[in-house]
């Protein structure tokens, strides 16, 4: 399998710490809609993105749930937890969203150098 014209968004940042997941997830859903094949790393706090139940954020902010979903509108499958991250937040597997896919660590540096464009948020 190629990853060739594929890209990779990294997302670190909580869904209301700042912009920088939503505009994570705003440039995955714009590549895929020119008929990008998009792939989602969630890192640190970014996996918060991924729970099931979120806390509603500060007044103003929309929810991030409702643009996960629409994700897989957008053939964006490919949702990528660190086993490391969960641990890190106490949190399960189960608690995340359906299609979140748990990758072992020592899988991530070659897993990042299959693709030719890789964007941190």
């Amino acid at each position: 399998m190629s990853h060739e014209h594929e890209r990779l968004v990294i997302i670190r940042h909580a869904p209301y710490s700042s912009n920088a997941l939503r505009e994570g997830l705003d440039v995955a859903l714009v590549a895929a809609a020119f008929g990008q094949t998009v792939s989602l790393l969630f890192l640190g706090q970014g996996v918060l993105a991924l729970l099931k139940e979120q806390a509603a954020g500060a007044p103003g902010q929309k929810a991030t749930l409702p643009t996960i979903d629409m994700l897989e509108m957008y053939d964006i499958d490919q949702l990528l937890v660190p086993q490391s991250a969960l641990d890190a937040l106490n949190l399960q597997a189960a608690q995340l969203v359906d299609g979140a896919t748990v990758v072992a660590d020592d899988t991530l540096p070659a897993l990042v150098q299959r693709y030719s464009y890789v964007m941190n948020f």
